[in-house]
């Protein structure tokens, strides 16, 4: 057997010892309903730090990012940004949900929307996009780790033995240690994901020849030819590179798969900002409530949103993954490069790829990083192993949490809420694990059915979990929204969005993301819109009183001191600048500003000038997010004790002095 295969085995195998570990240990802990579903409200600091930055950057960011920063270049790359836009929807409500948790006792989102607005539509509703958001988005890891073991044991393993390994050992310990479990052993598959990405990337710029040498292949990959037509990729309207530039701010009459296909690319400012809305979905997600409510305090929450994620994996996408992504045109994945420029690759990837482009391979861009890793086969097959692993715990990361929080809602916000309302903790732990094992077996069946289908249905997840936004500002900042407004415009951003995404817009005339506009800006620009206008008409004094009653509570317990009041506006001009000119239509001048595209001689910072703008609108980035977090106190301890009104028993809920 080959070293890299047995080493692959001996870390996966240690790997996995650790996970089932923790799932033992969860279920001993796992005394109550709480303990269980939320980890008993008692997750500590820094392992909420490293598993909420596990849980928001899954295996999509570890294998499938860097691929499409391979195929559609750096106007893909500004979808890095993620790191800072995902912790971004935290920073606006997880204090608020966690202060809300504490107070009247809620475990799942389900309990918290439907006690603010006393109904359950809207907690059916939020199961509703929990199970859209957890099966399809955990059927599109597994699927991809499956094919990761396929690529990396040469074959030995097919793609559904890899899937199903992986599905038996998650199944194992998130079902036994519910929560507790899923957070410990995500806190080490953030340092896997983190370190992973950066080995990767070294090795990367290692065989290219450096990072002087990225930089001149980068100007002969984004070269335009005398015909004023890129000799690779896609010329943009404004006659540069696809690679190295963005198609402008909008396109109008364009839409992905109708004859009116946008030019130059799909990337246009107006697409890479409602993209990141989509992403924006990740933490408003109803997983990541669940996430807020198993807290001790919101202390975590500030250093995870700012310096663990925008700062940390931010970094690490823009500068690692880039050189993965771009530095693979010149290592032999891109055979149209190689025959025009054989000087300025190293083959290294050719006999991995069989002497086919990347892009004819089995797996397409997403063959990219399991090539990468293949790169250390001779020399260390050690890290091979080692390498496997960190892209096995990213894929595993996001997964388990989405199957442990759907099932406890499943059991929360159905079994006990319309069929056993008096369920003890036992019980309650005992259907919360038949509830993950349902949520495992149908994404297998998705993986296993629907592979085709699958990163659509991915894309779909995160667009519907964006579409929660308005029922989080209502019960987190804003009573004027009502009952009515906020289940109607669900309902219709979901419906906005399945029309505007492959799946729906296959049978409408648009295409998909119709004028470069992705489907979750679609989908809250209906559900918003008709959130507000049905809210206007049903103001009821009675139901307006009840909701007050919680923000009255966040107004004593969150209000911004006074002397910072000042600072609102500031916060709103920052916010509001750096959306829209970091990856908003105003991106579209960092395709010039730091030199011409087309002149590597005048690019200032010896890299194009749409790399030097998305590493200088990161660092502002991460200056917003600390002033968001820290300077505005939004994701800060409050000063004020926040004393417990409802504390959940298992079998019933018993209110303590609770307000009417």
């Amino acid at each position: 057997m080959d070293a890299k295969i047995i080493w692959l085995f001996v870390f996966v195998g240690l790997y996995w010892s650790y996970c089932i570990f923790w799932g033992v240990k969860g279920a001993l802990s796992a005394r109550t309903a709480s303990d269980y579903f939320v980890a008993g409200r008692s997750i500590s600091l820094w392992v909420f730090i490293l598993a909420a930055t596990a849980t928001s950057f899954s295996g999509w960011t570890f294998m499938g990012h860097p691929g499409l920063i391979y195929r559609d270049g750096f106007q893909y790359a500004y979808a890095s940004f993620y790191a800072i836009t995902i912790p971004f929807t935290g920073v606006i409500f997880l204090k608020r949900q966690w202060m809300l948790g504490k107070r009247f006792g809620f475990i799942t989102p389900g309990e918290m929307l439907s006690d603010y607005f006393r109904s359950d539509t809207i907690r059916i509703l939020v199961v509703l996009v929990a199970l859209i958001f957890s099966i399809p988005y955990l059927g599109l890891q597994l699927r991809a780790s499956g094919f990761l073991f396929n690529v990396l044991t040469d074959g030995m393993l097919s793609v559904e033995v890899g899937m199903w390994l992986l599905s038996i050992v998650v199944l194992i310990y998130v079902a036994s240690g519910g929560l507790r479990a899923v957070a410990y052993v995500d806190s080490v598959q953030a340092v896997l994901l983190a370190a992973g990405i950066i080995i990767i990337g070294l090795i990367a710029v290692n065989a290219v020849g450096g990072w002087g040498a990225l930089n001149e292949r980068i100007a002969a990959l984004a070269a335009i030819g005398p015909d004023g037509k890129a000799l690779f990729g896609k010329t943009t309207p404004d006659g540069y590179s696809s690679y190295i530039a963005i198609p402008g701010v909008i396109q109008f009459g364009a839409g992905l798969g109708t004859s009116s296909a946008p030019v130059g690319g799909a990337w246009t400012g107006v697409m890479v900002l409602t993209y990141m809305f989509a992403l924006m979905g990740i933490q408003s997600a109803p997983a990541f409530s669940m996430w807020a409510f198993g807290n001790k305090s919101p202390a975590p929450f500030a250093p995870q949103q700012v310096w663990a994620s925008s700062f940390g994996i931010g970094f690490i996408l823009m500068v690692f993954t880039a050189m993965q992504g771009i530095g693979s045109h010149f290592l032999g994945a891109d055979l149209k490069f190689m025959a025009a420029n054989p000087d300025l690759v190293n083959n290294v990837m050719g006999a991995g790829l069989q002497g086919k482009d990347i892009m004819e391979s089995a797996g397409k861009q997403g063959m990219l990083v399991p090539q990468l890793i293949h790169l250390m086969g001779e020399s260390a097959p050690w890290l091979v192993g080692l390498l496997s692993v960190c892209a096995l715990a990213a894929m595993q990361s996001t997964g388990a949490a989405y199957m442990s929080t759907a099932g406890g809602m499943l059991t929360r916000d159905v079994l006990k809420r319309f069929i056993m309302p008096r369920a003890s903790h036992a019980t309650q732990k005992f259907w919360g694990r038949v509830g993950v094992l349902v949520i495992v077996l149908a994404a297998l069946v998705v993986a296993t059915t629907a592979h085709d289908a699958l990163v659509l249905l991915g894309g779909l997840a995160v667009a519907y979990g964006f579409q929660m936004w308005p029922a989080l500002i209502a019960v987190c900042w804003w009573p004027f929204l009502t009952r009515q407004g906020v289940v109607l415009g669900l309902i219709a951003g979901l419906i906005a969005v399945t029309l505007t995404e492959k799946i729906g817009a296959a049978y409408m005339p648009w295409g998909r993301w119709p004028m470069t506009i992705h489907s979750a800006g679609w989908g809250m620009l209906f559900n918003l819109t008709i959130a507000i206008l049905v809210s206007a008409v049903t103001q009821n004094r009675a139901e307006r009183e009840h909701r007050m009653t919680f923000h009255n509570f966040l107004r004593e317990h969150a209000s911004l001191p006074a002397a910072k009041r000042g600072l609102v506006p500031i916060a709103w001009i920052i916010t509001l600048v750096w959306f829209f000119f970091g990856i908003g239509p105003g991106a579209v001048i960092g395709n010039t500003i730091f030199g011409n595209p087309n002149d590597a001689s005048t690019w200032i910072f010896g890299m194009p000038s749409i790399w030097a703008w998305q590493l200088l609108w990161w660092a502002l980035g991460v200056f917003m997010m600390w002033f968001l977090a820290y300077k505005m106190e939004l994701s800060k301890v409050p000063e004020k004790e926040v004393i417990a009104l409802r504390e959940d028993i298992g079998d019933i809920h018993l209110d303590i002095d609770r307000p009417s």
